[in-house]
């Protein structure tokens, strides 16, 4: 399923949502500008909506680290929100979850910081 992506942009954070398959194709470049963007912005929270992800390769795990090492560079942070199950044990399995705060939810990542 072909990547699609759109942000949006509040006083917490900026937005990355994502639907498709993140498999660090040709949108995965992309996918790292908006975050450049958004340090270019001053942003320092940067929020990965993952609910419409179905599926993540090592190289869509690749761009998810090479996100948060940028935000992380300017003192930043990257939330992920919204993994599905199988995305849940991948995280867990590379031991993203250690590394990443994953939220249920963009509410709950809203309550909570």
């Amino acid at each position: 399923m072909k990547l699609t992506y759109n942000t949006k942009k509040d006083e917490l954070a900026t937005y990355l949502f994502i639907q498709g398959d993140l498999i660090g194709d040709e949108v995965g470049p992309k996918l790292v500008e908006v975050v450049s963007d958004a340090i270019q912005d001053n942003g320092k929270t940067f929020v990965v909506d993952l609910s419409e992800v179905r599926y993540i390769s090592s190289s869509g795990i690749g761009l998810l680290i090479t996100m948060l090492t940028k935000m992380r560079n300017v003192g930043g942070e990257v939330y992920l929100t919204a993994p599905s199950e199988h995305v849940k044990k991948l995280l867990i399995i590379t031991k993203l979850n250690n590394i990443f705060t994953v939220f249920d939810s963009v509410d709950e990542f809203k309550k909570k910081v």
